[in-house]
């Protein structure tokens, strides 16, 4: 339905009837990955990445297999996930602080309404305001942390340690809302090796060859704008430290892997302890991703741009309230980061406020028949480190067709992604595809206004 509001949650949900949350207020777990793509799964079908715990998590729950980021890039995106809002409205555009009142988030709300709520690992949103949680430990940057008796940590090792202490010493009266935000997979930018796991995971992935996308080649390089092949932008720039070579890809994919490998192994570990604490089954577990990544598709690294692999992420709901036919299941319905605080608050009982422009996802598990849901949605991207390392970008995305709007450069273009789902292949100029564009490029302008 084109015509369907893109902000369902403002004008008060779907009105579907749901069953009835558990008698006991609902704990929450949110397992925050970075920089891991849609495809970064077992059960998504990759041939190679080991993830028996989230494979295991995706059978007791249900996988979306086209969850995106509205802006894809690690900070503007986590404010999105505490706002339930699009960049144009929480107004955090370059990784700083989000505008939004912390009483509008999802653990400020949980807080108020008598939750015990936790914060563990990468922030990313200025200055971490430790006064908003009861337990609240913020790092990021590097893989190695240095401690205070001089001795090193791995940080997804201490990303599970705080997070084991969060869930043991959490008053049982209480109901919790713990985010357990990994730094892994995201990449050490300032270390040549970039991608540093820890030392028993090198025996993975010796013995494998890491498929390289038809996509990772000089050709579909230079099909890109301009503006962005050319050895000044950042994402040719990351390319070279990771991918230039075909033995510096497969040493940096598996490493990547290998950080992929070692946040399943601790996912795992934390849902092992809330059921030996009796309150799994009490526990709406969300584990997501904060924006895709380029593994050397179109000639780039990292992130940022509209393309596929960078604004699809992995999303797995395990929810008590799921029926057991759902289980196991894949929902391939667009949904949004932004749709994850509304769907937070609605499952602890807790209104969201009318600032919030994302869903809940719920009715989509829980409502008979299934509701009308979005086919489109805006995407949007700021400048950063100027126009010429990282462009700022918008698009108009759908399934079937994708219209990318580059604002510095003034420059639109058109891509029928059921056809050319690599995204090679520029139709804006063609004039079969004309009325297509027109419509595309008005509704992409009504879906703009609506963001802010």
């Amino acid at each position: 339905m084109k015509t369907l509001l893109l902000f369902l949650a403002v004008a008060g949900g779907f009105g579907s009837a749901l069953p009835a949350a558990p008698a006991a207020p609902m704990n929450v777990l949110i397992l925050y990955a970075d920089d891991w793509r849609f495809d970064t799964l077992g059960c998504a079908g990759n041939p190679v990445v080991q993830t028996p715990q989230l494979d295991r998590l995706a059978q007791e729950g249900m996988r979306f297999s086209h969850n995106c980021v509205t802006t894809s890039v690690c900070g503007v995106s986590r404010a999105s996930l505490f706002t339930g809002q699009w960049m144009s409205r929480h107004g955090n555009r370059a990784m700083k602080e989000f505008q939004t009142p912390w009483a509008e988030t999802y653990p400020g709300l949980l807080r108020t309404n008598g939750y015990y709520v936790g914060h563990v690992g990468k922030w990313h949103n200025g200055k971490f305001p430790a006064e908003n949680f009861d337990f609240g430990r913020s790092y990021y940057g590097t893989h190695w942390i240095k401690q205070a008796d001089g001795s090193e940590i791995h940080v997804t090792q201490k990303n599970e340690n705080d997070a084991l202490e969060f869930l043991r010493t959490r008053p049982k009266e209480k109901p919790f809302c713990l985010t357990l935000a990994f730094f892994a997979t995201h990449a050490e930018d300032k270390n040549p090796k970039q991608f540093l796991p820890q030392p028993e995971s090198m025996k993975l992935y010796q013995d494998v060859t890491i498929p390289v996308s038809q996509t990772a080649t000089d050709e579909a390089y230079h099909k890109l704008p301009p503006f962005i092949a050319n050895e000044k932008n950042e994402g040719r720039v990351r390319w070279h430290w990771r991918f230039d070579t075909p033995e510096k890809y497969q040493s940096m994919m598996k490493n990547y892997y290998r950080l992929a490998t070692e946040v399943d192994t601790t996912c795992g570990r934390v849902l092992a302890e809330l059921k030996k604490d009796g309150v799994l089954d009490n526990t709406l577990v969300i584990f997501v991703g904060d924006n895709g990544y380029f593994h050397g598709e179109h000639g780039l690294a990292d992130k940022w741009y509209p393309h596929q692999e960078s604004i699809r992420v992995p999303l797995i709901v395990r929810d008590p309230r799921m029926p057991v036919t759902k289980r196991g299941s894949t929902n391939d319905d667009f949904t949004l980061n932004v749709d994850l605080a509304p769907t937070i608050l609605a499952a602890t009982g807790i209104k969201a406020p009318a600032t919030m422009q994302g869903c809940d996802i719920a009715p989509l598990y829980l409502a008979a028949p299934k509701p009308a849901w979005r086919d489109e949605f805006f995407y949007e991207f700021a400048t950063m480190k100027g126009g010429a390392a990282i462009p700022a970008a918008e698009a108009l995305v759908r399934k079937d067709w994708k219209y990318f709007y580059w604002p510095d450069a003034k420059l639109e273009q058109l891509f029928h992604v059921a056809a050319d789902p690599f995204e090679e292949t520029d139709l804006a100029a063609d004039p079969a595809q004309a009325a297509r564009l027109a419509e595309m490029r008005a509704r992409f302008a009504e879906l703009k206004a609506a963001a802010k």
